[in-house]
């Protein structure tokens, strides 16, 4: 009898402390960046809209996903936000000044879409929202970072984590595209347009 009262005891003490684990995740719209034009920008502006965040550069094998990313913007921006965060991490592929970036992106690729200012998304200088985006005890699931330049992290109108997709995928493949799809009807068609 005294076992069984012990086990009930830790059982609850178990249920209790998961509970708790459960009350710490947060949402995306606890966090806050500076635009590439300084300005903070408390990403609880965005509550109610799904959100792409990409880590970004200009010198990558992957540069050219900026077109799909604006081409994104326009196709879908009444119902998604795109942030683009430009980030040195991986092979210097991001020398740029947060100047300099902005003015590329809006010559090279006519980007529109909210560009913040160059951060780390990897390491122990790691932007919040990149320790969000991959720590599973504030995300509720997901512990992948970034492995290389346009990585994708969908979040979704409440702010939570719904998917990542690793650089190879465009963003508009289908299978971002799918996944929109099946977040609203309001998106569905419009890649044909």
């Amino acid at each position: 009898m005294i076992i069984f009262k012990h086990l009930i005891i830790l059982l609850l003490v178990c249920i209790s402390t998961a509970q708790g684990l459960h009350h710490n995740k947060s949402t995306l719209y606890d966090y806050y960046a500076i635009s590439i034009d300084g300005d903070t920008i408390r990403m609880e502006e965005y509550k109610g809209r799904k959100i792409l965040v990409v880590n970004v550069a200009s010198k990558c094998g992957y540069t050219n996903q900026y077109k799909e990313l604006q081409r994104m913007h326009e196709v879908y921006g009444k119902e998604l936000t795109i942030l683009g965060f430009p980030s040195n991490d991986f092979f210097w592929q991001e020398p740029r000044n947060n100047s300099e970036i902005k003015s590329f992106c809006q010559r090279e690729y006519g980007v529109t879409f909210q560009m913040l200012e160059k951060i780390h998304v990897k390491g122990r200088k790691q932007h919040p929202i990149y320790q969000w985006l991959s720590e599973s005890q504030l995300n509720g699931w997901n512990n992948k970072s970034p492995s290389w330049n346009f990585y994708k992290y969908l979040i979704n109108e409440k702010g939570e984590l719904i998917n990542y997709y690793p650089s190879s995928i465009n963003p508009m493949d289908t299978t971002i595209i799918q996944h929109l799809n099946s977040m609203s009807s309001t998106i569905k068609g419009k890649i044909d347009n």
